[in-house]
């Protein structure tokens, strides 16, 4: 089931620093960003063997999820807040305020054939 983890963050008067490093549960070897969305849904899809940590860096979007027995929504609307997205869990991303950006961790490169489009019944 997907979950949400607190990044480590130190702050003072100087601003803000989140910590990566040691908190995504699976060795990362894909990144990448999504932004600019209009009012679409993104996503619609499981992985075969991709895991993900989702981060929305600026801005906040949805991100709805369904693990075959589980359906819920998590708030991405912090740069501490990272959700946890195991290979079952199908999701969609939406709701992205106009100046979201949405960093994702992958512990895979990228490979079409590890998409999983049929949601759960």
């Amino acid at each position: 089931m997907a979950k949400l983890i607190q990044l480590k963050t130190f702050s003072d008067k100087r601003g803000n620093l989140t910590v990566i490093e040691d908190q995504i549960p699976f060795e990362i070897k894909r990144v990448f960003y999504i932004y600019g969305v209009d009012d679409s849904v993104r996503g619609g899809h499981r992985h075969k063997t991709t895991r993900q940590a989702a981060v929305c860096i600026h801005g906040s979007c949805i991100v709805s999820n369904n693990d075959g027995t589980k359906k819920e929504d998590f708030l991405l609307d912090h740069p501490s807040k990272c959700l946890i997205l195991e290979t079952y869990d199908w999701h969609t991303m939406h709701h992205f305020s106009s100046d979201a950006v949405l960093l994702v961790f992958a512990n895979t490169k990228f490979d079409p054939n590890d998409y999983i489009f049929e949601e759960y019944k």
